[in-house]
């Protein structure tokens, strides 16, 4: 290891972060990479945003900010930083070069998209307009820089009821994801015309899923995110955004708890939260997988691939997503 790169102690202590998760073995498959990585996030003048579902080792020990999709979008906001490497999936990316224009935003595997993402074009937004006129359109970040430029605002599942209050009307266009646009009508009353995209991770789980963990495990809270169907939101205690899930947690109010959603989300509160037993379903994201420490390596050594918007989608997509921010 050249003298660069980070001392062996560094390394011990970064493992200290995810021992209770990665085992030793894979710990030393991941360090030459992890080393690599910190020196040219050093040299680069780089930062690493990564999401609630990226693998413990980039999670715990080289990203510098961490979070729920409205997290990355408020964090990425005027970073001090010349360069932005996504460690999530490509919407992230598009919102993180929305918010700071004149940063390289790089993202490592281009085949990290979205079936939410995926679900839904420009083309359709202004469809549903035409079809609803006066409708306003609530567009969720889990879409393109293209969709976000055709709607009034943007939301989360952190903060799509709020937002969805904050309109005032008694009538919403939410898209892409028809679970969590019913998951909010329900929580809110207000009348939501949706859109018939799911994502392709919460779609699998099922009621009697969670009916049969339950039986298996009677202590557990089950925890469910609002992208699942309504269904299985309606079976479980407790529903939120990766980012209330995990506060759920820290609460320390149960010491056995069920997330359902992606398996990487109970990975990363495991390591941090050792008195705290996990049941773990398993829906994997194969797209935030697509995410790994060699490609952040990569896209650091080479400067790829760079995200770049349409000068034409740039308002309009910034526009959504800062309403959102201040709404």
């Amino acid at each position: 290891m050249s003298e660069t790169l980070a001392a062996p102690s560094q390394l011990d202590a970064l493992y200290d972060r995810v021992a209770r998760v990665v085992p030793r073995l894979e710990w030393d498959l991941f360090a030459d990479d992890i080393a690599a990585i910190l020196e040219l996030k050093r040299r680069r003048n780089a930062v690493i945003l990564a999401h609630n579902y990226q693998t413990p080792e980039i999670f715990h020990c080289i990203a510098d900010i961490r979070g729920d999709s409205l997290a990355l979008a408020r964090d990425a906001q005027g970073l001090d930083a010349e360069v932005i490497v996504m460690a999530g999936v490509h919407f992230m990316a598009e919102t993180a070069k929305l918010m700071n224009p004149d940063r390289t935003v790089l993202m490592p595997s281009l085949e990290a998209g979205c079936s939410l993402a995926d679900s839904i074009t420009a083309e359709d937004v202004c469809a549903l307009r035409r079809a609803h006129p006066g409708v306003p359109v609530v567009t969720y970040v889990n879409s393109t820089a293209e969709v976000k430029a055709e709607s009034d605002i943007c939301c989360t599942s952190a903060n799509a009821r709020r937002i969805v209050e904050s309109l005032g009307v008694p009538r919403v266009i939410m898209i892409p994801d028809e679970f969590l646009a019913q998951n909010v009508q329900r929580e809110t009353g207000v009348e939501i015309i949706t859109w018939r995209g799911h994502c392709e991770v919460h779609e699998r789980f099922t009621p009697q899923e969670i009916r049969t963990w339950r039986a298996d495990n009677p202590d557990v809270a089950v925890l469910a995110h609002p992208e699942c169907p309504p269904a299985v939101v309606a079976e479980a205690d407790f529903s939120g955004s990766t980012a209330a899930m995990s506060d759920f947690v820290s609460s320390g109010a149960h010491r056995k708890v069920l997330l359902v959603t992606e398996c990487s989300m109970s990975d990363n509160l495991a390591a941090t939260h050792p008195d705290v037993e996990f049941v773990r379903p398993c829906n994997l994201c194969p797209h935030m997988k697509r995410i790994t420490l060699r490609a952040i390596r990569h896209a650091l050594e080479t400067m790829s691939h760079e995200v770049t918007i349409p000068e034409h989608l740039v308002a309009g997509g910034r526009r959504a997503v800062e309403r959102m921010l201040a709404a």
